[in-house]
């Protein structure tokens, strides 16, 4: 007798992952129901032989947002016209969670409490079987899978997963749904490349993750070319989809517990035969950053241990080692792993998420034996920063420690004033010399509009609250370098930053903005809506923030003020499209770099225009840039090179001005994800990734890639936050 045979098969119900795609929340509670008061037989034997796991809405927030808008504009009758205010939410919709994340994309990130609660869960219990229901366009019909094929060359889940399983429970719900007249399809769209979802994140961890998409009616019912749609039939679809998918898992128990000893049996043997028997990894100067990279690892169940001997440039007690040979082995590729080679040039979303890179740390395969220190755990103590003695001079704060801007804004806020230093130096700290880099902050004791006393309570609660060290010295003559007098210590005024927000703007983008500096740096940022742009006097900003966006709303007038408002002094700092935006529209100098026009055509199959023009998106990718160490935007970087996440085309022409361009893709700049070797050699290499355009006595600062990628770059982050505070002393050379 198997010794599964015994057991339940465990199968969580999730449902509502995108606000706005609500008729999965009412098919949750029927099932719920359905499952706990039916006395069917069938029913009775899914209790008898299952065990449920029901999440009804996995976004609150963003159902929330969208129930109030349908409910707001419902009428009596209803109202079916698509063009109809009910079916057209308002910016930014209720897609998203509260800061405007698409939460299906954060399961393997895990930056939201609304993901972190589930993934805590979900390994007290690993479930057979996780479903994903979402909603489509108004005018499809109904998908489930299996999905189009994965695009990876060399998927690292088992090919089992997407045939095997796939295929037993498709037959399931092609039964269920053509016993109810639905129409549906299968394979054509969708993969589970990106292991993020809720739908493919499972399919790491033994299960098997199931996507549904139902046509939406975006209210209470909608037109649509074959006919009405209603929210009831909507309903319809995905509850019957609930109760195949309990007796595909009920009816094959046995098959879902092997697949999962099989996984991860599997795991460790897949591992015996790699030739990386671990990676090593660590940044001694930024234990905060590392900490938060820690976090993911513990997060998904990867064994870490501290390194017990030195390992190259890896020092024993500095870094860290993960063995490939654990339960985890697949997370553990996900993690460090990247790839040049796909079977596939077309995604439904990302093609690189090497998580190493996104937090840029230094990181080694190992490929012979190594040795083992403590093993780490989420109650490991990975940052222990004392409270410094009290300064007679003045206080200094290395800017390399991800969390120093925070510190910086606690101390600004706190009535501090605050330098910082545009060239290295050598100090004495107590008896020792000790060096300071570029961005060094100096918090002096004496001008000061607070007392010393007031100074040193600010200093201890920044330090106990953001675990950033900080050093008192006694005396302005460095050992080497600029004195803390010199007139490379430049001062820092307080920020205040506008983002601009609304109808034409790429919510994700403003979320992750919005976000960071909300949840890290604990800065308050005003969320204007252009219709309000009008009404708003410039001139109480110093930075104005600009991501991705159409921006018609602004017309001459307002982009002159725009102008003039940079030309005062100010900064103003642009992402992705809204660098190409500014570009176009005449505000900067600069230019992209576009296509060359090819006045020859060739005869290409219509049917395969979506691929052929698909396969010249950057949906997702992760290039190598190198850094301008000495630049304020590269200030608390110690190595040149740095990767960068991308996911347009938008191209930036390297300026003219010799000291514009910060950074540079280099030569051989990729490093994990699809792109063709046409937009590679044309378009990548000779653009770059940032650069500062001056205008007036103001500058604007253009990203072509996003550094505040979904919460997760905290790699880039710090170039967007030294945009923020250090662009007030950018001066570009003419």
């Amino acid at each position: 007798m198997p010794e599964t045979e015994s057991l339940p098969v465990f199968v969580n119900l999730g449902y509502n992952v995108h606000g706005n795609e609500p008729s999965s929340s009412e098919a949750a509670m029927l099932a719920a129901y359905t499952l706990l008061a039916s006395q069917h037989p069938e029913i009775r034997k899914f209790r008898d032989q299952a065990v449920f796991f029901i999440d009804p809405t996995i976004n609150p927030d963003g159902r929330d947002r969208h129930t109030h808008w349908a409910n707001m504009f419902q009428a009596n009758p209803l109202v079916s016209d698509p063009l109809d205010a009910e079916h057209n939410e308002a910016w930014p919709r209720g897609r998203t969670n509260h800061y405007w994340f698409d939460l299906n994309r954060d399961w393997i990130l895990g930056i939201h409490p609304e993901s972190r609660g589930k993934l805590h869960w979900y390994h007290q219990w690993y479930p057979n079987v996780v479903t994903d229901f979402h909603e489509m366009g108004t005018n499809s019909t109904y998908f489930f899978e299996p999905m189009k094929a994965i695009g990876s060359l060399d998927p690292i889940m088992p090919k089992e997963n997407y045939t095997t399983l796939n295929d037993t429970f498709a037959a399931y719900f092609s039964e269920a749904l053509d016993e109810i007249g639905s129409f549906y399809f299968t394979k054509e769209v969708f993969d589970g490349t990106y292991p993020g979802y809720g739908s493919s994140y499972p399919d790491l961890q033994g299960g098997l993750g199931l996507l549904f998409e139902q046509a939406s009616s975006r209210g209470h019912v909608q037109e649509t070319p074959t006919g009405d749609i209603t929210f009831q039939f909507t309903i319809r679809n995905q509850f019957t989809s609930s109760i195949a998918t309990v007796r595909a898992a009920v009816n094959h128990k046995e098959l879902m517990h092997s697949y999962m000893r099989d996984f991860f049996t599997s795991a460790l043997s897949l591992a015996d035969a790699s030739p990386i028997k671990a990676y090593v990894f660590g940044d001694s100067n930024d234990p905060n950053r590392v900490k938060a990279f820690m976090d993911k690892l513990l997060l998904h169940q990867v064994e870490v241990y501290r390194l017990k001997e030195n390992m190259g440039k890896f020092k024993a007690g500095e870094a860290f080692i993960v063995p490939t040979r654990q339960p985890q082995y697949r997370m553990v590729q996900t993690f460090f792993e990247t790839y040049e080679e796909y079977a596939d040039s077309v995604y439904y979303d990302a093609s690189a998420w090497s998580l190493a890179n996104f937090y840029n740390m230094p990181y080694e395969e190992v490929k012979g034996s190594f040795e083992k220190g403590e093993q780490i755990t989420m109650e490991t103590e990975l940052v222990a920063v004392s409270t410094p003695e009290e300064a007679r001079y003045a206080y200094l704060i290395n800017w390399y420690n991800y969390n120093a801007p925070a510190l910086l804004y606690h101390l600004q806020q706190g009535g501090a004033n605050v330098l910082s230093a545009f060239k290295p130096f050598s100090a004495k700290v107590g008896e020792a010399s000790q060096d300071f880099d570029y961005g060094t902050l100096m918090v002096p004791v004496s001008r000061q509009r607070i007392s010393s006393d007031s100074l040193y309570e600010l200093i201890q609660a920044g330090v106990k609250r953001f675990q950033v060290e900080v050093y008192p010295v006694a005396g302005g003559y460095s050992v080497a370098g600029i004195d803390l007098g010199s007139r490379y210590f430049e001062p820092l005024e307080k920020q205040k930053a506008l983002l601009l927000v609304g109808e034409g703007v790429s919510s994700y983008e403003a979320g992750e903005v919005w976000h960071l500096l909300d949840q890290r740096v604990h800065m308050p940022i005003t969320k204007l809506r252009m219709t309000m742009f009008g009404r708003v006097d410039l001139h109480d900003y110093q930075v104005i923030i600009m991501v991705s966006g159409s921006y018609s709303q602004l017309d001459d007038a307002d982009k002159k003020r725009i102008s003039d408002w940079v030309k005062a002094g100010n900064t103003l700092i642009t992402i992705r499209h809204a660098s190409e935006w500014v570009i176009k529209q005449g505000l900067v100098k600069e230019k992209l770099i576009e296509a060359p026009k090819d006045t020859t055509s060739e005869r290409l199959p219509y049917v395969q225009a979506p691929e052929i023009l698909g396969r010249e998106e950057v949906g997702g990718a992760i290039f190598e840039a190198n850094l301008d160490l000495t630049h304020p935007l590269a200030f608390g970087y110690q190595r040149e090179e740095i990767p960068v996440y991308r996911n347009s085309e938008v191209w930036l022409k390297p300026s003219s001005n010799d000291y514009s361009n910060v950074a540079v893709y280099t030569d051989d700049p990729h490093i994990d994800g699809y792109i063709t070797d046409h937009n590679l050699e044309t378009f990548l290499k000779p653009s770059v990734s940032l650069m500062v355009s001056p205008l007036g006595r103001g500058r604007v600062i253009l990203f072509a890639d996003n550094p505040n990628f979904r919460g997760s770059w905290y790699g880039t982050n710090r170039l967007f936050l030294n945009a923020i505070f250090l662009g007030q002393h950018i001066r570009v050379p003419r």
